[in-house]
């Protein structure tokens, strides 16, 4: 479960490093407070919940974060 979540993060991450956005824009687009995107960030909330990485494992199959397709 831990190593989706860190993959999530990286992600998300490396896009905001993309993008130039920082934790405070981020709060600012998303509506979420500053200290809730820095946790969510830093892996101290927002963990995908255990039974849907059950659920994964089980079918085979992993949570992907990527760019949107356009259109």
């Amino acid at each position: 479960m831990k190593g989706m979540n860190e993959q999530v993060r990286q992600a998300v991450r490396e896009r905001m490093k993309q993008q130039a956005i920082t934790h405070e824009k981020l709060a600012e687009l998303t509506s979420i407070q500053r200290p809730n995107v820095t946790r969510l960030l830093t892996g101290q909330s927002g963990a995908i919940p255990e039974n849907w990485q059950k659920v994964l494992d089980t079918l085979g199959l992993e949570l992907v974060a990527q760019p949107k397709r356009e259109g």
